[in-house]
């Protein structure tokens, strides 16, 4: 699988290491407890529907760039900082990636997971 960003004129691939977190403990865990994760990494939640999603940064000694994203569309992005980040929004998917990953992507953008 690979995360692809669409701004309606070019698509840029931004992660070709794609997990996702599907199930309650996955979502709940998340990346805490990791030392690091590739710089191609992207890790997914998939949720039914769309709701107020946040992040914590508790355990997670990295900084991350997250998408908060409603049908494909970017909704929200944000670099979070190791241990302390803390953010909010509303969405039917949430996407993790190592910070720079997504400075890219704007709000606005298509972002999809591809096969």
């Amino acid at each position: 699988m690979r995360l692809v960003r669409d701004d309606g004129r070019t698509e840029q691939v931004i992660a070709t290491e794609v997990e996702t977190a599907d199930s309650f403990l996955s979502q709940a865990r998340g990346l805490m407890f990791r030392r690091s994760i590739p710089d191609e990494y992207a890790l997914v939640f998939r949720f039914d529907e769309a709701a107020s999603r946040d992040v914590h940064m508790v355990f997670v000694p990295f900084p991350l760039d997250v998408l908060w994203l409603r049908d494909d569309e970017v909704q929200r992005k944000e670099r979070l900082s190791a241990w302390t980040g803390l953010a909010e929004a509303e969405a039917d998917r949430l996407i993790e990636l190592p910070a720079g990953s997504a400075d890219a992507v704007s709000v606005g953008d298509e972002v999809r997971l591809e096969r």
